[in-house]
């Protein structure tokens, strides 16, 4: 399988800050990758890299086997990018905004076939500044489409939308890797990539920490499986001193890391026998959500990557 993002050795420092710290990878080309990491772990200046937009300090970078920043006039035809917060010319139409692109790569578009692709259409004539956020985030995805690139990165295409506004990008993605195009994306929804990617990446003070498919990372880096008793913490005391696994309490539950019918079976006789009232209790696997929070705290843990525009380019 051939790739169409090939990463070796890349590092990138802000005088004395190294933002990204010798990471290694590859994006296969026609799969959706997930980039996911924590607000200033590194993946936006990643992304940045690869779009052409900031020089590396070293190692090596080939998107469709072309450097993006030595080669970046050569590489834009055939990529296609929807950046964070996408925003335009607040006094233009979707239609004449897809007209303008086309225009900007010599490409004949069937315009109202590409805003209905994006479930635009109704808004075709509307102009920009009365869109929603999600109707503007779905025009950028428009024209990241308009010259048919082979990859297209998508930085956070889906963030503050309405679930539906959401589900329609997501259709969108599914519909390009039908294609054969590649999708880099980055996301701060684990659910998202855990639905869309085929393969993950995660990145935590610039280093890749994890990285595969999604069921991989959480084979790799989770539980086996949680049997959650809805209980006061002090049956977790007492389940710790008699079982070996590992016994969490958190929120009016009681977390018991199970791998098999056994150690269910055990638990629950453990806590009939603790005379420890508890409600109920269910069954669950960890989510790749779990993993992530697991190897590098929180989600949107504090710290900013610094801006394209700052800095040295």
């Amino acid at each position: 399988m051939s790739d169409v993002i090939e990463i070796h050795g890349l590092v990138k420092d802000y005088g004395s800050l190294r933002a990204v710290d010798g990471i290694d990878l590859s994006v296969h080309r026609g799969e959706v990758f997930a980039f996911l990491g924590p607000n200033g772990a590194g993946k936006t200046t990643t992304v940045e890299i690869l779009e052409g937009l900031r020089d590396r300090t070293s190692g090596e970078v080939r998107v469709l086997g072309l450097d993006p920043w030595k080669d970046n006039p050569k590489l834009v035809p055939r990529q296609g990018v929807i950046p964070q917060d996408f925003n335009f010319f607040e006094k233009i139409t979707p239609s004449e905004a897809v007209a303008f692109y086309a225009g900007l790569f010599g490409k004949k578009v069937d315009v109202t076939g590409l805003l209905r692709r994006v479930q635009l259409e109704d808004k075709a004539d509307s102009w920009f500044e009365t869109l929603s956020g999600g109707q503007k985030q779905k025009l950028g995805l428009a024209l990241a489409l308009v010259h048919a690139p082979e990859v297209l990165f998508l930085d956070e295409p889906t963030t503050g939308l309405d679930p539906q506004a959401r589900r329609a990008i997501w259709e969108v993605i599914r519909s390009l890797k039908a294609e054969g195009r590649t999708v880099f994306l980055t996301t701060h929804y684990l659910e998202e990539a855990e639905i869309l990617a085929d393969r993950v990446a995660i990145i935590h003070r610039g280093h890749i920490v994890a990285m595969g498919t999604p069921a991989e990372i959480i084979r790799e880096h989770g539980r086996r499986g949680l049997l959650t008793f809805h209980a006061p913490a002090e049956l977790a005391d007492y389940l710790r001193g008699r079982t070996d696994r590992t016994v969490v309490a958190h929120d009016h539950a009681v977390d018991v890391e199970v791998r098999g019918p056994e150690d269910v079976l055990q638990a629950v006789r453990l806590a009939t026998e603790s005379h420890i009232a508890w409600e109920s209790l269910s069954t669950r696997s960890d989510t790749l959500e779990d993993v992530f929070i697991r190897l590098v705290g929180q989600v949107g843990e504090s710290g900013e990557e610094k801006p394209a525009h700052e800095g040295s380019p």
